[in-house]
């Protein structure tokens, strides 16, 4: 598709420095020169994370699945009690994976397309728990949840702090340091830009004292291995090696203009520049806690959000995000990460305002 444009939440819209990386032939990896490059790439990651200086980074080659799953069991065992964030359908997977490993969970249920709040909080009895496992921005949604909010219960009650920041990552604010949360995790495919495999988990000092003490009855996703094969700046497993090379590229880049700070601007004024133009749609914002990363709209009256997403990809060579389940007929979503600008905005507004006016 020659003028193809973009605006799902991963894959995503590539630079042109990514996909200069992208072309290159990728070289064997058991190297010296590789494992400088994976150094550097979790030297960036700890960096753009906030994180503390003793913690550690795991790449993973797999979805952002792969890296909810492995952070899960190989932190959490039978022995746990978790809360569960489930606003939509990674919430929801949390707990699929809590239930296939039988970690004992319990649910915080927030409606789709709300926040959680202090006063669902206040009616948990903490002492029963042992960590608290959220996805910061709810993907399926949009919403974004108080980062802030959870921190302070998870530090009043002595909860281990899982965050599902896939989404979240270069667009919204949060500090592995100032939150004290003690697993992180993201992937490649989406605001990073890059290629989808790679998974990035980054873990506090206690969540490596458990992975190191915990018996996971995986071969692939037991990250004692990953661990120890990080020290040389190699993994167990052949890992995404031409992503880890966009990886390096992309984030040192990153870090020369101005870091976190810089990408969580460019995301907030691309959500900001998309919301302020669309008033005269027949569409209404579904988050009422919208994430810089994506924006949920719900259609009006008898209008078909999976048949929009349709037509656009057909009619105009646009994506958007469509939602599945009981969202997919009500919901469609436009992200706000990867290479988009103002004048990309203007042609999907364009494209919206041509299928109503048929």
């Amino acid at each position: 598709m020659k003028d193809l444009l973009n605006f799902a939440v991963g894959p995503v819209m590539m630079d042109d420095e990514t996909l200069e990386v992208s072309a290159r032939q990728i070289p064997y990896f058991r190297t010296a020169e590789f494992s400088a490059v994976v150094k550097a790439c979790e030297a960036n990651i700890k960096a753009l994370f906030d994180a503390p200086g003793d913690s550690r980074v795991v790449f993973m080659t797999g979805s952002g699945t792969a890296s909810m799953e492995a952070g899960i069991i190989n932190v959490l065992t039978k022995a746990d009690r978790a809360l569960v964030v489930n606003g939509g359908s990674f919430g929801t997977r949390f707990c699929e994976i809590c239930a296939v490993h039988g970690i004992p969970f319990t649910p915080v249920i927030c409606e789709a397309g709300k926040t959680l709040t202090a006063e669902q909080l206040s009616e948990i009895d903490a002492s029963k728990y042992t960590a608290f496992v959220v996805n910061l921005c709810e993907t399926s949604t949009g919403v974004l949840y108080d980062i802030d909010l959870i921190s302070e219960f998870c530090e009043k009650y002595n909860l281990l702090l899982i965050v599902d920041a896939v989404s979240a990552f270069l667009c919204d604010r949060f500090s592995m340091k100032e939150n004290g949360i003690d697993v992180a995790i993201t992937g490649s495919q989406k605001a990073m830009g890059l290629a989808p495999g790679l998974s990035v988990m980054c873990f506090g000092k206690r969540a490596i004292e458990r992975i190191n003490s915990n018996k996971v009855d995986s071969l692939y996703f037991d990250l004692k291995s990953y661990l120890l094969d990080a020290e040389r700046g190699q993994t167990p497993f052949t890992p995404a090696v031409g992503i880890i090379y966009q990886l390096k590229e992309k984030t040192d880049r990153l870090m020369r203009n101005g870091g976190i700070v810089t990408a969580i601007k460019r995301a907030k004024c691309n959500a900001d520049y998309f919301r302020a133009r669309i008033g005269d749609l027949p569409f209404e914002l579904f988050a009422d806690n919208p994430s810089n990363a994506v924006t949920a709209l719900a259609v009006r009256g008898d209008m078909d959000a999976y048949d929009i997403f349709l037509k656009l990809k057909d009619d105009h060579g646009i994506f958007v995000c469509p939602n599945g389940g009981a969202l997919k007929n009500k919901v469609f979503r436009v992200g706000h990460m990867g290479n988009i600008k103002s004048t990309d905005y203007d042609r999907l507004i364009k494209g919206l305002m041509g299928l109503l006016c048929k």
